[in-house]
């Protein structure tokens, strides 16, 4: 029996002198399907993760992860294809979004399924942005898909948040990646993950290079709004030729707009703004507050809707994890001392 106690206190003693490491997820779209390859990665490292806290979509696989359900997630996303991406765009008339989002946290519920954070297996915070203040917004307590609602909300494509007197939009204007929101939860480690590395570059305004003029659009965001717009485009054909025949000032000013001339569609100029700045921000945050292990997969060829890639993103998330953590020995991460201000995994360059 006193053998059993001192086991039972030495056992004690050990647990609480362990790390504890908090995942900070950051923003992405559909290059946040990533996340999903990373965290299989960490669990396959044997490392535990102690706290979750997320950004836009980091948020929301964060939030299904801390809820223990992340393989019906991953299988989920494995059967997308454009026409289940864009079952999901729920118009609005556009007010102060041209989403709704509801189809989002339906989503959501259906695998987090709890009632609000303090009842998840694993500690999760959501990150926003109040837009009529511009502070960062931490959800830590409260209605579990109102906080990845509210995380995930665009500005300008998704309507914004309403919650306790804010007005929420995406948590990726203030914070990216939220490792200061992990390091807040009382992670000694932080485990950060950016997908923002290289995607201006990669996507911003792809379908402007004639190369992409040709069947390559099938996967693009244009070429999926064209197919899911194609019955209403046919129905407004008549109405554009005779606008365009028209002699008068609105004709020509139609004329002007309907022009040939190769300019982002009203998605693109949205996306591409937030993703310049994001990408600023991250870099600005990450080295104001930089994780003990940085993750950045090389996405910057993955579109804001190509969902249908899920395999491949998770793949490179995957892979990219497990090369990071396999250069650094295990145990370096556990003696880690958060102060040190050095990542453990180097930069996160791919090798």
């Amino acid at each position: 029996m006193e053998n059993t106690a001192m086991a039972s206190k030495t056992t004690g003693s050990n647990a609480a002198r362990r790390p504890k490491v908090g995942l900070a997820l950051g923003s992405g779209s559909a290059r946040g399907l990533a996340h999903v390859g990373v965290i299989r990665a960490i669990e396959d490292a044997g490392i535990e993760v102690d706290f979750i806290a997320g950004t836009s979509m980091g948020a929301l696989i964060g939030a299904i992860h801390a809820a223990g359900k992340l393989d019906e997630l991953e299988a989920t996303f494995r059967t997308f294809d454009w026409k289940r991406t864009a079952s999901f765009f729920d118009v609005v008339l556009p007010k102060s979004g041209l989403l709704d989002g509801a189809r989002i946290s339906e989503l959501a519920r259906a695998h987090i399924r709890a009632d609000s954070i303090e009842t998840l297996p694993k500690a999760f915070a959501a990150v926003a942005t109040d837009i009529l203040s511009g502070e960062e917004v931490t959800i830590s307590s409260g209605d579990v898909i109102e906080a990845v609602r509210a995380s995930i909300s665009v500005p300008g494509i998704f309507t914004p948040v309403r919650s306790n007197g804010h007005v929420l939009v995406d948590g990726g204007l203030t914070n990216p990646v939220p490792v200061s929101v992990a390091r807040a939860m009382g992670a000694d480690i932080v485990i950060a993950v950016d997908l923002n590395r290289e995607i201006i570059a990669g996507k911003n305004m792809k379908p402007l290079l004639a190369a992409e003029k040709t069947s390559a659009a099938e996967g693009s965001l244009s070429g999926l709004f064209s197919r899911w717009v194609s019955d209403y485009r046919l129905s407004m054909k008549d109405i554009r030729r005779k606008l365009l025949a028209g002699d008068n000032h609105a004709s020509a000013q139609f004329r002007k707009w309907a022009s040939s001339e190769a300019l982002p569609n009203i998605f693109e100029v949205l996306l591409a703004s937030i993703n310049i700045m994001e990408s600023s921000i991250t870099q600005t945050r990450l080295d104001l507050d930089r994780p003990e292990v940085i993750i950045q997969p090389p996405l910057g060829h993955i579109r804001f809707l190509e969902f249908d890639r899920a395999e491949e993103i998770i793949a490179i998330g995957y892979e990219h994890t497990r090369r990071q953590l396999a250069a650094q020995p295990l145990h370096a991460l556990h003696a880690t001392s958060p102060a040190s201000g050095s990542p453990v995994c180097g930069t996160g360059v791919s090798p």
